[in-house]
Formats: structure tokens, sequence, C-alpha cells
């Protein structure tokens, strides 16, 4: 175990180098940031004087090992927006994206296993069929269109008349489509404070409110895959040898499915889904924008915005680093569900 721990130490090193070096390469691309920093009447020799001051005429490899000495220190440098350290910047907004990625897991697990599983066991069944039918759409839909029809029917609200409105039945179907509204869809509302910048919308019921419909617009995007994803491994586990024999036996289905079937149906689920799980997080940037989520992703795509180079590089080490995390959570995951995996790589 401490082996392992110390390699994937070592894996979260690497990869937070490697994207600082990529993010150091590719700044000069993301424009000016002296020109957001200052206005259009500031002379040019009061720019340059900042612009030294900054050490942005500094050679490339001089202003990395710079960075890199001071990250070392876990010193990220000042980001020019806020005029404060990187880290304090990110870790007041870290929160309200790990609540919403917390949030839309939460729906994506508690409504692909029963969906995939019952589509398995009954794939010719019509709730099946409207399943897979549905999971198509949703995989076909981008995030921000599923967030913009959210806020429409659930926000805004939507009257529907389709049906004729001087009858019961047309007047009963016209008032079951149509939507009132309300539900809130700008920022975090009025979250409450734990510790630090720790600010939480799961401790009070307005809160939760405020969650809902940026969660289910983020989870749109995962839980079409994990639906059919379950569905596909749980067809294949159930063809198996071993789950014949368990019928043969005479045990009780219930217990085949969701005790035998399902333990070995997820653990290719558990390898793909902590990979894209952890993708949530970078899928977050189009959810917050649309929604006004004060997350990392609406600081991220500000930071580019404003050519706030410091801030971008941070984000992008902590988002690595976030991929590492995650990936070794789901290996040490995958060895409680499955012993004979090892995660030193020698042989059970």
């Amino acid at each position: 175990m401490i082996a392992f721990l110390v390699k994937r130490l070592f894996h979260a090193l690497l990869v937070m180098f490697v994207i600082s070096v990529i993010a150091f390469a590719i700044q000069e691309s993301l424009g000016d940031p002296i020109q957001q920093m200052v206005g259009q009447s500031v002379p040019e020799s009061e720019r340059e004087e900042l612009r030294e001051r900054l050490g942005l005429n500094d050679p490339f490899l001089v202003q990395y090992l710079r960075f890199a000495v001071n990250a070392a220190q876990l010193d990220f440098g000042y980001s020019y927006i806020f005029n404060q350290p990187t880290t304090e910047v990110i870790l007041r907004h870290l929160p309200a994206t790990l609540e919403l990625v917390a949030a839309s897991t939460f729906l994506i697990i508690v409504l692909s296993v029963p969906i995939g599983v019952y589509s398995a066991i009954k794939p010719r069944a019509w709730l099946s069929r409207f399943f897979m039918g549905v999971s198509i759409v949703g995989i076909s839909i981008p995030v921000f269109l599923t967030a913009i029809v959210l806020i429409q029917l659930f926000a805004i609200g939507m009257t529907w008349a389709p049906f004729p409105a001087d009858t019961t039945w047309g007047s009963w179907l016209n008032d079951l489509i149509t939507t009132e509204g309300g539900m809130p869809a700008y920022g975090r509302g009025d979250p409450l404070h734990v510790f630090g910048t720790w600010y939480t919308n799961f401790a009070s019921l307005k809160g939760l409110t405020y969650l809902v419909l940026p969660a289910i617009s983020l989870a749109s995007i995962m839980l079409p895959l994990f639906i059919r994803l379950i569905r596909a491994e749980m067809l294949e586990v159930l063809q198996s040898e071993y789950v014949k024999f368990a019928r043969a036996k005479g045990i009780r289905l219930r217990r085949i499915y969701f005790l035998h079937a399902l333990k070995n149906t997820m653990l290719p689920v558990i390898t793909v889904g902590g990979v894209q799980i952890g993708t949530l997080v970078a899928y977050t940037i189009l959810t917050e924008t649309v929604f006004q989520w004060p997350g990392m992703g609406l600081m991220f795509l500000n930071a580019i915005n404003r050519s706030d180079i410091p801030l971008i590089i941070t984000y992008l080490m902590i988002v690595g680093l976030i991929f590492v995390i995650t990936n070794t959570l789901v290996d040490l995951i995958y060895g409680l569900v499955n012993p004979t995996v090892k995660l030193t790589g020698n042989p059970a």
C-alpha cells in the first residue's frame, strides 16, 4: 500500500509538472495581462515598467524556473484579477465546484444503477426501451442546452396548451405539461459557513434548491453513459456460466441479480466511471457559466478572458491533481471490491 501511494504521489508531481510546462508554453497566446490590468490611457512607459516588475519580459526558462522554485514552497504566484495568492482564490471557489460535482455524482449513481440493472434484466420491456431511447438523446444534447432548457422549464416556467382547453381531459393535460417555474437558477443563494473559505449548500433546504438545476444539468452528461455501460456489463454477466449455475441451484433471482451479478458488473463500471466522474470537474465550466455558479469553472473562464496567467496555471495544476486523486481512489475501491487485484501490480 505504501509503495502504491508513493507511486501515485510521483504520478501527481509528474502530471503537475507537465501541465505547468504546457501552460507556460501557451501563455503568450492567451493575451496580454498588462492590457487587462491597466486602462487605455496608461502610457506605454508605465506598461513596460509594470511588465518588467512582473517579470514578463524574462526568457521562458527564467520565468518557469522562478515559478517552479516558488511552487516547491507552495507559492503559485498572485492573481492579476484578484490581487491575491492564486491558492487563496482557488480555495475560495473550490467548495462550490466540489459540491456541484458531489451532487451530480449522487444523482448519477442513484439513477444509473437501478435503471441499468432493470434494462438488463428486462431488455424487451417497453420501459427499458424508453430508457435506452432517452439515454441516446441525453448523450447527444450538449450540457449548456440542457441547462438552458431546465432554466426555461423550471426557473422561468412555460405554458403549454396543445389540447382543447374547453374539455375536462384537455384542461387536465394542459395543466399537467405546464410548468410554473420559480426554481432558483442563478448563483448559490446564501450558503452557510462551515469553516475557513468553505460555504455549503447542503446544510439547508433552501441551499439545496439552488443545487437542483445545476446538478441535474451536469449529471446529464454522464448519466446516459453510465446507464448504457451498466446495462451492457450486466447483460454480459447474466450470460456467464456461474449465473446459469446459480439459477440451476434454485437461488432466488433477486440474490443472483443484486449480489452475484451486480458485484461483477460494477468492476469495469468503477474503472470507467471513476475517470468519467473526474472529468465532471472540467465540464463544470459550461454549467457554472450558464447558472453563474461561483465555482472554479466560472473563475477559470474569467481568468482566460482577463489573461490571468498565474491563476490559469494554478487551476490547471489543481485539476490535474484532482484527476490523480480520483484515479487513486478508484484503484483503492477496485481493490476492495475485487481482493484478487493487487495495487502494487504483483500477482495475487
